[in-house]
């Protein structure tokens, strides 16, 4: 069984909202073992609700829709439907029963257009919102091939969506598919090779088909690599992901640095905490270091007790932006004279690492120089500084900066942190 996701609404299709319900339903689709092959939009407009509910029927076993259910003339899924089934829509007596009871309950009087909240595709069968005035439809649509589709309509609110989800609609997928599989992900984060080195590095492993699957994305220069394993218990999946987790590890080594949501700054704090160190980051300018490292740490600390929150935010002292040479002299101990420093040079990223930060004593300084204007018509391409200092001494990096434009802070900014994670592992 595989599933299609409709969400429905001019303020989806405009870019006006974002439409997080189909990711929330994926998600507990996932859970029960159904995974969803289309996630579809469209906008408040009959014609084209009652071709996106054709498509869907003849593609997917499962159709999960939400919007359109309420009272206004631009909330089209039960016509959508009744058009699409061939149907007329009639009047349940019980669903209008508690709308007029809800507005009974609120001191209310129930406008004539709520009516059309109790009308419902001719054999469709509602579905409870207990504190809502849309009621679901539940459908059985007819295909081609002379099997069926079943088809859950629920609405847009989210509150609504999800306890009308949890009461009723799950639990009759869980019925339908009988003895439910299950899915489960496991996503390793990598960083250091672009994403067609990296897949040259795992022979066979993102081929189409194979068992369990493999996919690739990038963002912001940092590659996930997916694993998905069905299984009918979740310890058969795990077991079906083992292998291939062992074979990335082995073949990628340190370019893979973390799993999940993990962030190289999330990495690096951790590594700091487990050794007993300490980091100062110093840019001069800004090239997003100090912003990384304070965002690790809130995450870190989130919901801790207090003497685990001492010991995260001692593991990141704090961060340096210099903005000029009297800036560092005030807030660096140095004999450097930095009015003679170039800001993007190869011995700006030096001193400030091995400058010290006045009242900031630290095991480790991660320093970024000035970063280059990007000039995409050079030659040759930019390079970027960076230094780094702490019980291996002082080692200088010197790193292209080039490629699209918005990525190269970014990316500027996790090569410094990977820099840091790759000496913490030594």
């Amino acid at each position: 069984m595989h599933a299609e996701i409709i969400s429905i609404g001019d303020e989806l299709t405009s870019g006006q909202r974002l439409d997080t319900n189909s990711q929330w339903l994926s998600q507990r689709l996932g859970e029960l073992g159904i995974a969803t092959r289309f996630h579809t939009t469209v906008s408040d407009d009959l014609a084209s609700n009652v071709a996106v509910f054709r498509a869907a029927v003849e593609r997917a076993d499962l159709v999960i829709s939400t919007g359109g259910l309420g009272p206004t003339a631009d909330d089209l899924t039960r016509e959508a439907l009744a058009e699409m089934l061939g149907r007329q829509l009639v009047q349940d007596d019980a669903s209008l029963e508690h709308i007029r009871a809800l507005f009974a309950r609120r001191q209310r009087p129930m406008p004539e257009r709520n009516l059309a909240q109790a009308m419902f595709p001719a054999g469709s069968r509602p579905i409870p919102n207990p504190h809502g005035t849309a009621p679901g439809i539940a459908v059985e649509a007819p295909r081609a091939d002379g099997s069926v589709s079943r088809v859950f309509s629920l609405p847009g609110v989210p509150a609504e969506l999800f306890e009308m989800w949890e009461q009723t609609v799950a639990p009759a997928i869980v019925t339908l598919a009988g003895r439910p599989q299950v899915i489960r992900h496991h996503c390793v984060r990598c960083f250091g090779v672009g994403e067609s080195d990296l897949e040259a590095m795992l022979p066979d492993l993102i081929r189409r088909g194979r068992v369990p699957s493999v996919g690739i994305t990038v963002s912001d220069a940092t590659i996930t690599l997916r694993i998905t394993s069905v299984g009918d218990t979740s310890e058969a999946c795990e077991t079906s992901i083992a292998p291939t987790l062992a074979t990335i590890h082995e073949c990628l080594g340190t370019i893979v640095y973390g799993a999940d949501e993990d962030e190289l700054a999330d990495v690096v704090l951790r590594l700091l905490i487990e050794r007993g160190e300490s980091l100062v980051t110093l840019e001069w300018g800004h090239a997003g270091l100090a912003a990384a490292m304070h965002q690790a740490v809130e995450k870190a600390t989130n919901g801790k007790s207090a003497d685990r929150v001492e010991r995260i935010r001692a593991a990141y002292r704090g961060g340096l932006t210099i903005a000029g040479p009297e800036r560092a002299g005030s807030l660096l101990e140095s004999n450097v004279d930095w009015t003679q420093l170039t800001p993007t040079s190869e011995g700006m990223a030096v001193a400030l690492a091995e400058a010290t930060p006045r009242g900031l004593p630290s095991t480790w300084r991660l320093a970024a120089a000035a970063l280059p204007e990007f000039l995409p018509r050079a030659n040759e391409p930019n390079r970027f500084h960076l230094a780094l200092n702490g019980p291996i001494g002082t080692r200088h990096f010197s790193l292209a900066y080039s490629g699209q434009p918005a990525l190269l802070k970014p990316r500027a900014m996790k090569q410094a942190i990977n820099a840091l994670r790759l000496a913490l592992l030594q």
